[in-house]
């Protein structure tokens, strides 16, 4: 096969050009799993043909629930070539939010990952009248195993099943992608083979990737971010190895070595948070080298010429002692991390870039397949502080409208990575979809970088607010300046028909605990600093040299210190972890009021 036009085709396209040992690869007590190319293909097959002796239809709806590894992939490729649609489901959503997609989707038959989710699942499964039966990856008592599952229809032949895959069209429903969302029940984006091949073949000759290399997958695959890059990596002949866990990626890192992986700026905030915190432990000439690298990398520009001795320092000193020892500890071949789903901080991009890790930022959304546009691989033509320019057969406008800056405006897109719309939402589609153009909710503006259009992100529509005085501020460009200050974590913005911004902040607690030592502050625990007058104060400074960088009414007047970290699990953050501002803003009501009131709980000015 040299070419591919559906999604399931990618895997014979991988067997016929490089097949390999190791296609998908899970650790099972102990072991690194191998399938190879061949493996892959026989268990997809067998998928497909126990749900055609199920009575499964094209069209009909199966869910997966489950964390990444090798059966994920397989049971996606196997369900597509019958023509069915696989509906991915974050395995960490409450059974309210299951109950709903469930039902709205009429889901036939679910695959789930261990007993916790067999349960949810469970508990749902009286009021969910389409379901007929559940699966379990992982051995769990009284739910059907998937190896007993793919022993269903062993007497389809193959000649059935290969009339089931011919009649599979590029422009067939392939999934349904429920959008986590920050209110509201989730909707279903659909999206086409076509839709989801038309961005694998953009995007793929834009990452580093050939048939010799492995990667590590751990972002979810529920999330069409990393679904589709997998595919890439399918199409690439790339090995595939899914991490155990997100609390075992570090050893996963050092024991694959994998030479790319994909992340999202959260993970890439903590792993600098390490870096920043390890200067702690040091004393003497090492400190003062860790910490000059540190600062090095922190204000790292491409396009600049250093001198002799700053090239010295970085070739011979900060590499070989600093940098060299970043690179091992995520395994010591990474070329490239590709980031996405949220914005990234450019000093991140900085620090891993000149410590010899690529971080190309990309956009997208669920409803665009999901890229639209993306950093090239290449300190020639990457471009810090924004997200690329836009993919190959993709168009892109902004338009602009009241409250925008000058030059900036919603970005619309077109092109065949464009949804098919939201399932048994047409009312929300032609809201979303216009005339072709997909109204994305992003701000954004056009950066000019060597002869190209790179798109900078502003702000979201919806999160642009207006003061009591009638000033628009866009508060994500605001939370970005800010959070290049190393004591800040997480933060948000507010102050919609106030009369001055503030905000909730959520200190980098390590790096602030190393100053507190480093100043003879004595406050240790986080409820301890952020009552902190000497923190407090410190961050007002640090806040007020940021604020010189916006209008006045864009300044931050006020703010409060949080001793708790914003989470998924405490409800704070999406599963691609952006901040559901209104749940927060309605958890921290409280504490928002005293910042407009006589009772401060933070700095006042």
């Amino acid at each position: 096969m040299n070419d591919y036009t559906r999604l399931f085709d990618l895997i014979y396209y991988q067997q016929s050009q490089f097949p390999q040992h190791d296609a998908f690869c899970r650790k099972e007590n102990g072991t690194w799993i191998k399938y190879s190319t061949a493996d892959c293909i026989e268990k997809i097959n067998q998928v497909s043909k126990a749900l055609i002796k199920l009575g499964v239809k094209p069209d009909d709806k199966i869910a997966v629930v489950s964390s990444n590894r090798p059966e994920w992939n397989i049971l996606d490729l196997g369900v597509l070539q019958t023509g069915a649609v696989l509906v991915p489901i974050y395995p960490t959503i409450s059974e309210e939010e299951y109950h709903f997609i469930f039902n709205d989707a009429e889901i036939k038959y679910a695959f789930v990952g261990d007993a916790g989710l067999f349960q949810k699942i469970t508990n749902i499964k009286t009021t969910t009248p389409s379901l007929q039966d559940i699966y379990s990856f992982d051995n769990v008592p009284n739910c059907k195993h998937f190896s007993d599952f793919l022993t269903t229809g062993a007497d389809v032949d193959n000649a059935e099943l290969e009339k089931w895959k011919a009649a599979v069209k590029p422009e067939q429903l392939a999934t349904i992608i429920y959008t986590s969302g920050t209110t509201g029940n989730p909707k279903g984006v659909m999206l086409s083979h076509n839709n989801v091949v038309s961005n694998i073949k953009a995007v793929k000759p834009i990452l580093p990737l050939d048939h010799t290399m492995k990667v590590l997958s751990f972002l979810p695959l529920c999330h069409i971010f990393e679904r589709m890059v997998v595919f890439v990596y399918i199409a690439n002949g790339v090995s595939i190895y899914y991490a155990e866990s997100l609390d075992l990626i570090a050893d996963n890192l050092k024991e694959v070595k994998p030479d790319f992986f994909t992340s999202v700026p959260r993970l890439l905030e903590k792993v600098y948070m390490k870096l920043e915190a390890a200067s702690a432990n040091l004393e003497g000439i090492k400190k003062t080298i860790y910490g000059a690298a540190l600062n090095f990398a922190s204000n790292y520009d491409i396009n600049k010429k250093y001198g002799i001795i700053d090239n010295f320092l970085y070739k011979n000193v900060y590499d070989k002692l600093i940098f060299s020892k970043w690179r091992e500890a995520l395994g010591g071949n990474v070329k490239g991390i590709c980031t996405g789903a949220a914005k990234l901080n450019p000093k991140l991009a900085r620090v891993f870039t000149a410590a010899g890790i690529i971080i190309s930022e990309g956009y997208g959304q669920t409803e665009s397949s999901p890229v639209i546009s993306v950093n090239p691989f290449d300190r020639e033509h990457i471009k810090f502080g924004t997200v690329g320019h836009v993919i190959e057969g993709v168009e892109v406008r902004l338009d602009h409208r009241e409250g925008m800056g000058e030059g900036e405006g919603e970005i619309l897109c077109k092109g065949p990575n464009v949804m098919m719309g939201y399932y048994k939402r047409p009312d929300i589609t032609a809201q979303t979809v216009k005339d072709g153009w997909l109204y994305t909710g992003d701000v954004a503006k056009f950066v000019k970088y060597k002869g190209k259009d790179y798109i900078q992100i502003t702000d979201r529509v919806k999160e642009i607010f207006k003061t009591s005085g009638g000033k628009y501020v866009a508060p994500l460009s605001i939370e970005s300046k800010m959070k290049e200050i190393p004591y800040i974590e997480q933060m948000l913005v507010i102050g919609e028909n106030r009369n001055y911004v503030s905000a909730l902040i959520v200190p980098n607690f390590p790096s602030l605990k190393e100053w507190c030592k480093a100043h003879n502050v004595s406050a240790t625990t986080n409820e301890e600093i952020v009552k902190s007058v000497e923190v407090n104060k410190m961050l007002q400074g640090e806040i007020n040299e940021k604020n010189k960088s916006f209008g006045n009414w864009e300044t931050i007047k006020r703010f409060d210190l949080l001793p708790n970290e914003w989470t998924i699990e405490g409800g704070e953050l999406t599963p691609t972890t952006k901040v559901k501002r209104k749940v927060v803003m309605e958890k921290y009501k409280d504490q928002i009021e005293s910042l407009y009131s006589g009772v401060n709980t933070g700095i006042k000015n």
